[in-house]
């Protein structure tokens, strides 16, 4: 199963079959002071930054949050897209709850987004899944349902074939669906991790469909984060998972290692150039 995005030049294909994608995390405000205040005072320089800085190590697609409090996503959003498609050629992850904010910035798109995140709660479908089809992009689905997030895979799993089958409902095909199984911290619930692979594999057996992770929070609250989401991406990506919102600065040289120690590297390729553009770095 393969998802396309693309930018003005570049094409990007998440694959149940290839290598990880990294999706940057870095454009979002929240727990980055610096980045808010940059946001609120219209200083697009540190956004430039921070977009360079990523797609330098390794970033495949960026991911783009301009969500929060006492700001409007629907001026913000557009603006960071803007520039971002004008400036970069990368594609892009609109991530914004709210369909105007969407419907705002998504025509300034130069390629084929991805749109984070519609969910199977009646509201988020109704308001999210036309505009992903008016729009042509792909789409991230998060296995919440009416009642919330469960702690049950099998309901995540439902979640996911709700928004699935809402979407062929109005034309968006399977390939365009990429399913978000949620992680949350293993600090608040130590069975937290566990439920998360196990959707992965529920949803990659059902659908076979390409499946994201927000990895980052499994760690949250925990010392030595690091240790702890590494391990949790070679845990995500062997039972399924293709691609993941997180830091292309730390975690890239490990993704790419996965990938070596999977069999989606010939000859280790990708390990050793990533390995070698950036060795300096690690004796810095």
């Amino acid at each position: 199963m393969k998802t396309i995005l693309k930018s003005k030049t570049k094409k990007v294909e998440i694959s149940t079959d290839g290598p990880f994608t990294i999706i940057g995390e870095k454009i979002n405000p929240t727990g980055r002071k610096k980045l808010a205040a940059a946001l609120q005072e219209g200083n697009l320089d540190y956004v430039r930054d921070l977009a360079k800085k990523q797609i330098e190590a390794g970033a495949d697609v960026l991911d783009v949050n301009v969500g929060m409090a006492g700001t409007d996503d629907v001026d913000y959003l557009p603006a960071i897209v803007k520039m971002l498609a004008e400036e970069f050629d990368i594609p892009l992850c609109l991530d914004s709850p709210n369909p105007k904010a969407l419907a705002a910035a998504l025509p300034l798109v130069q390629g084929r987004a991805l749109v984070n995140s519609v969910n199977g709660e009646e509201k988020s479908l109704a308001a999210v899944l036309p505009i992903v089809k008016e729009y042509g992009t792909a789409v991230i689905g998060l296995t919440i349902g009416e009642g919330g997030i469960s702690n049950d895979p099998q309901k995540r799993l439902a979640a996911a074939g709700k928004i699935i089958e809402r979407a062929a409902q109005i034309g968006i095909p399977l390939e365009d669906i990429i399913i978000d199984p949620l992680v949350m911290t293993v600090g608040a619930d130590s069975s937290a991790g566990l439920v998360t692979l196990t959707t992965i594999e529920l949803v990659r057996k059902e659908f076979g469909v390409n499946i994201n992770l927000g990895a980052s929070n499994v760690s949250f609250g925990l010392p030595e984060r690091d240790v702890i989401n590494q391990a949790f991406l070679a845990l995500a990506i062997s039972a399924g998972a293709t691609c993941a919102i997180t830091d292309p600065i730390k975690y890239t040289l490990a993704i790419r290692a996965i990938d070596l120690l999977r069999g989606r590297d010939s000859y280790g390729m990708r390990y050793l150039k990533y390995y070698r553009a950036h060795a300096q770095e690690k004796t810095a």
